[in-house]
């Protein structure tokens, strides 16, 4: 009978284990299958589900329990097969090998079923207890599939359960299977792939050679050390190592290529492919003929070679457009509480008194934090769209579009992947760069991924673009700064490529997951992690280096006569009795930002922003930018933190104080706005980001080479955008 229902080989245990003994399940399967939403759902881990492939490179592990039992889940990177070709395939290899689970669920993507099978045969071929999950049975339902999963699972030789895993729907029966199959080993035999006369004679033959040879084998059958030997795995032949069985192996796939005409490799990938066919051709049945999918008619415009590319700028601009509109609201009500928590703490101390402990609270601490933290609306709509663009389905098609565009500049496709997380933050960008196997494309990517504006500047753009420019403006000038991103990236990565990381880039295949409707659970979980990243930044790190640049501008104190000059000259404006009211506090709050401007130049940051001034002036900066700048080197969130201590410090004690975006305003024009903007964009990455580089390349002399030379670049394009915009104004 057929229908997308639950079907067992084997009857299903009738309750949950008694024994209480620790079970280790691996879940295996091809990328966009829906592997991690169910190790989600398992063990409520929160790795992101994204749409693209290659967003899981490491291997991820998890909790839970059934019944009595509890279970180890490993979730292993996607990967479409066990030939260790890339990063992700060595990865799931090895984890099945050595660490020997006791049961792999291998999640197949029910709506692309031949593909996701070619996975399968290869993990039943390592003899481990197995069960296949035929997940996303409500899209292949509505691409008109229907499934005999009984006898699939008789025709495989293993037991098979459907779920729909974004509902959690069989989940409850993949538990009863995995923990059965864990505890009693393999349920039935898999039935062996018949690989032909041929083949079969060279495998025996290899086979009997590889026991004589005493292989270390792991527990894994011999048949399948002699299949992939004569596959001509690269990493088992450099972990077999012994003469004789690699000798062997080499003249039976001569022998094999010179009677059948083709490499043993694409001979027994075809049989593969062959056993699979035939179980689908008698277990699945199409009740509709369905030509194009919905996904097909979408693909037709979102991937079109002239649309597409528009398209995607559009949304992103729209991405632009909603962080500022609808972040404006929450932006101020936040604003309005640090305001009032700074006049509470405020009137604690008696009026005049102006102590170290004051300061550091009202000034360091709270103006500090603050200005990164009124920016969290903007971080976390930013993140939201992101999120629901990815879990779409719609980010793999930017990838696709955009991988036209890295094949030009010599880049591999996969490094559209990293980048797209660079937006979000470098170091993990970096991280994922693990996904390229060329060592020259991942060192490409790693060193102009700092170009891709993280959130971490965000913070800087929604200062200085609302200071300076219209309200209409808004939304384009942050488009047209993370654009200059994009663009200065791909130029870099360029000439990389034609000078000192030359080569040919490897082909690559994106692959188009179906669209589909984003979960609120993903797109939250998603959206608060990188938000809660963000929180736990400000009050740790941003906290700990707003203090050090609090006390940086503290010490060394405004020299004694100055200090007392500034009080004498308070004093006469105090007992001026003829002026009015009105022109006697405007007379004081001019004194104070005088007095407080000198402190900062007596300060030891004011000494370093003065010393960095000469430099950094072609670029239109004065010392006050200077000294943001070194901040902005530990954290780039700390350039706002900076420029709000050294504002506060000239601000009178009243609720009139005027705003940090007005005070910017009245010092520095447009020009200088957007060149803070640009300079903040292609400088020297954070700390973390250089450390994370130096970790993946690893060699200090990339780390340091990106350090030295984004910051020149910046120096370059920021000087020349000034003297020119100068000029023309």
């Amino acid at each position: 009978m057929f229908g997308v229902t639950n079907h067992l080989r084997q009857p299903k245990p009738t309750g949950p284990s008694s024994a209480g003994k620790r079970i280790t399940v691996a879940l295996a399967g091809n990328p966009n299958s829906g592997k991690t939403t169910i190790f989600n759902a398992l063990t409520g881990g929160r790795q992101h589900v994204g749409n693209y492939p290659g967003v899981t490179v490491e291997k991820k592990e998890g909790q839970c329990r059934h019944g009595r039992t509890p279970l180890r889940i490993l979730d292993l990177p996607g990967t479409y097969s066990l030939t260790a070709y890339s990063i992700e395939e060595r990865v799931a290899r090895d984890v099945l090998i050595h660490d020997q689970p006791d049961v792999v669920i291998d999640i197949l993507d029910a709506s692309n079923l031949e593909r996701n099978l070619y996975l399968a045969v290869q993990i039943m071929e390592l003899g481990r207890p197995l069960v296949l999950v035929m997940n996303m049975s409500d899209v292949a339902r509505q691409r008109g599939l229907e499934f005999d999963l009984d006898l699939l699972s008789r025709l495989l030789g293993v037991p098979i359960v459907s779920t729909i895993g974004h509902k959690g729907i069989g989940l409850r029966e993949l538990l009863d299977t995995a923990v059965e199959a864990g505890e009693r080993g393999p349920i039935g035999l898999p039935r062996q792939i018949d690989y032909g006369p041929e083949i079969e004679t060279e495998i025996a033959n290899l086979q009997r050679i590889i026991e004589q040879a005493g292989v270390a084998l792991n527990g894994i059958p011999a048949r399948w050390f002699a299949v992939k030997l004569l596959e001509g795995d690269p990493e088992l032949h450099r972990q077999v190592n012994h003469e004789a069985v690699i000798e062997a192996a080499g003249r039976s796939a001569r022998q094999l290529e010179s009677i059948l005409g083709d490499s043993p490799e694409a001979l027994i990938a075809d049989r593969r492919y062959g056993h699979i066919s035939g179980a689908c051709q008698q277990a699945v049945r199409s009740t509709v003929e369905l030509r194009h999918t919905l996904s097909d008619h979408i693909d037709a415009v979102a991937t079109h070679r002239v649309l597409g590319l528009p398209i995607f700028l559009g949304l992103m601009y729209a991405v632009f457009h909603l962080t500022f509109t609808l972040g404006g609201p929450p932006m101020a009500w936040i604003e309005a509480g640090f305001d009032w928590l700074a006049q509470t703490l405020n009137g604690l101390w008696p009026e005049g008194a102006d102590g170290p402990l004051r300061s550091l609270l009202i000034d360091g601490v709270i103006g500090g934090v603050s200005g990164v933290l009124v920016f969290l609306p903007n971080i976390l709509l930013l993140f939201l769209a992101i999120a629901i663009l990815e879990d779409s389905g719609y980010m793999a098609r930017a990838a696709f579009l955009m991988d036209r565009l890295m094949y030009k500049i010599g880049l591999h496709g996969k490094s559209f992947v990293p980048m797209l997380i660079g937006f979000g933050c470098s170091v993990p960008a970096i991280m994922a760069t693990r996904t390229l196997e060329n060592r020259r494309d991942r060192l490409t990517t790693m060193l102009v991924l700092p170009l891709m504006s993280c959130g971490a500047r965000l913070p800087i753009y929604a200062l200085i673009i609302p200071a300076f420019f219209p309200r209409n403006w808004h939304a384009p000038m942050l488009w047209i700064i993370y654009l200059i991103g994009i663009l200065l990236a791909v130029i870099c990565a360029k000439l990389l490529k034609k000078t000192l990381l030359r080569g040919e880039t490897p082909p690559f295949v994106m692959e188009l997951p179906p669209y589909r409707m984003p979960t609120l659970k993903s797109v939250g979980l998603h959206m608060w992690n990188r938000g809660g990243a963000y929180l736990k930044k400000a009050g740790t790190i941003i906290l700990g280096i707003s203090i050090v640049l609090w006390a940086l501008q503290q010490w060394p104190s405004l020299p004694e006569e100055q200090a007392q000059a500034f009080a004498r000259q308070r004093e006469q404006i105090e007992v001026m009795s003829d002026l009015p009211s009105a022109v006697k506090n405007e007379a004081l709050v001019a004194l104070n930002y005088a007095e407080a401007k000198a402190a900062l130049e007596a300060s030891l940051m004011g000494r370093i922003g003065r010393g960095l001034e000469p430099i950094l002036r072609p670029c239109g900066f004065d010392w006050k930018i200077a000294t943001a700048m070194v901040g902005a080197f530990a954290a780039k969130e700390v350039f706002v933190v900076q420029m709000g201590i050294v504002y506060a410090l000239g601000e009178a004690e009243d609720e009139d104080s005027e705003p940090l975006r007005d005070r910017l305003r009245a010092d520095y024009t447009p020009l200088q706005g957007f060149c803070i903007m640009l300079f903040c964009l292609i400088s020297a990455p954070c700390m973390a980001t250089i450390a994370i580089t130096r970790r993946e390349s690893n060699s200090w002399r990339w780390a340091l080479f990106q350090l030295g030379g984004l910051t020149a670049l910046a120096w370059v394009v920021t000087t020349v955008v000034y003297q020119v915009g100068r000029l023309v104004s």
